[in-house]
């Protein structure tokens, strides 16, 4: 098993990768607040009246940041933990952070063609695509490291 101690350049590349993804989701968060408000429309009737609004559950450009939040919820909790796992298999450090780094850009450019700048298909199957791949690839780097365990 690997040593994870926090000197390891994979362990720190993970630890980068892994807080501008936080940082990310939460963004996105913050992206939903400003559509609501500029737009006037607000999911509970107490805002709606303190911020002079209306209530309003099917704004399309509101629901469409608040789809990519949720394709974020779906998939960066997953990288969170395959990545960690992964890192107990001592995989190469060029390697690794190639993984994270692709991974983070494109959940980066999800959003960007998702929620920000909708662009035709393929644009967000691509960026959907990859670190969907990555993910699966670290998954099954660490079962196959692990399998003899068994």
């Amino acid at each position: 098993m690997a040593v994870l101690a926090l000197s390891n350049p994979v362990v720190q590349s993970y630890i980068v990768y892994s807080a501008i993804l936080a940082l990310k989701l939460i963004s996105v968060s913050t992206m939903t607040a400003i559509a609501r408000m500029t737009r006037g429309v607000f999911a509970n009737p107490e805002d709606a009246k303190t911020l002079k609004g209306k209530v309003k559950y099917d704004d399309p450009v509101v629901e469409r940041i608040r789809r990519a939040h949720l394709n974020d919820l779906e998939n960066i909790p997953a990288f969170w933990v395959l990545g960690a796992l992964y890192l107990t298999t001592g995989p190469v450090a060029a390697w690794a952070t190639l993984l994270f780094r692709v991974y983070a850009v494109s959940r980066i450019v999800h959003t960007i063609v998702y929620a920000l700048i909708p662009l035709p298909q393929p644009a967000r199957g691509i960026a959907f695509g990859v670190p969907y791949l990555i993910k699966w690839y670290m998954g099954f780097q660490v079962i196959l490291y692990y399998i003899s365990a068994l």
